[in-house]
């Protein structure tokens, strides 16, 4: 009888050991376009290791400082840092540091199978820009604010905005070139290693720079602790090897 009753102790224990801390609890989270397929991949590990579910608004910059400040709930963000130099989107995030989770640079692409143009100096990426018929970009982005400035750096501003075929989300600067609506596309380098195009190169020199993507809870969040969890997640060894395998740098 005794016996009977240790062991019935211990299965007890051994439940209570591995029940969920507290209940799942249901997120929303502000993430930047390019994210789409980190987060595509890792999101749903997140849910089955933790409980909790997530509903992720992918968007550019612009559409992620609207969203941080008109007023709807969301619990955190993994957004391009200029996100938080906006004042109003910071003052709707949790004054706690962010954290970086996730960086990548700049690049020029071409329709798979495609001669490749050099870009390998900044004169024969303004050559490229300059001999390209028609160019993809991004322009109402974090990403596409630093593809303007590179451009307008190099000189040729005039030419290739006659030429310009501006996209609406990340994904459609890739689509562009396949579709052949553009004959190379302007992006980060992670979101130009989508299916039907090759990366010709990155941005030469001192014209690379990385965009840097980071995590914060919101001011308001109900579900701090679950949203905390996301974010330390993101930055487990897994995680990390799913980033770096998506073309991105952590950290």
């Amino acid at each position: 009888m005794t016996t009977s009753l240790t062991a019935a102790a211990s299965l007890v224990g051994l439940a209570l050991a591995f029940a969920p801390a507290a209940k799942a609890a249901e997120l929303k989270v502000l993430a930047g376009g390019a994210l789409t397929g980190v987060l595509g991949e890792l999101g749903p590990r997140f849910e089955r290791e933790s409980g909790h579910k997530l509903t992720i608004q992918f968007a550019a910059t612009p559409d992620l400082i609207k969203a941080a400040t008109s007023g709807a709930p969301f619990d955190l963000g993994v957004t391009p840092v200029d996100v938080f130099k906006n004042a109003e989107a910071r003052a709707s995030f949790a004054p706690a540091p962010t954290v970086n989770i996730a960086r990548v640079g700049f690049g020029v692409a071409v329709k798979a199978g495609a001669p490749k143009p050099d870009v390998s100096t900044p004169e024969a990426l303004k050559t490229t820009l300059l001999k390209a018929k028609s160019i993809a970009l991004l322009p109402e982005s974090a990403a596409g604010a630093y593809v303007t400035k590179v451009i307008e750096r190099l000189g040729v501003s005039a030419e290739v905005n006659a030429k310009a075929v501006k996209q609406t989300s990340p994904a459609g600067v890739p689509g562009a070139v396949v579709n052949g609506d553009a004959e190379i596309g302007v992006f980060l380098t992670n979101v130009l290693t989508a299916p039907g195009v090759e990366l010709a190169g990155n941005f030469p020199g001192d014209l690379q720079q990385d965009l840097v993507f980071a995590g914060a809870l919101s001011a308001n969040t109900k579900e701090a602790a679950a949203a905390k969890a996301f974010i330390d997640f993101l930055q487990t060894p897994a995680s990390v090897a799913t980033i770096k395998a998506k073309g991105m740098k952590a950290g």
